[in-house]
């Protein structure tokens, strides 16, 4: 089981962490971060999350960590 953690202030909402993600572990927040954007949150209630990092990847502000 694998654990994500996202910087809510750098993220800017583009969502391609939620299209690349397998397991479909990310999704939409309904909290505004400091830029004034919806960001992502990672919930994964089942553990289905792999650790792939293929969030992390196409993420292209860095926002996103992964933990195996």
């Amino acid at each position: 089981m694998a654990i994500i953690k996202i910087d809510q202030d750098l993220c800017k909402g583009c969502k391609l962490c939620i299209v690349f993600c397998p397991t479909g572990s990310i999704k939409l927040s309904k909290k505004l971060n400091k830029r004034g954007v919806y960001t992502v949150e990672f919930i994964d209630k089942k553990g289905k999350c792999t650790g792939c990092a293929q969030c992390a990847i196409m993420c292209p502000e860095a926002a996103i960590e992964v933990y195996k």
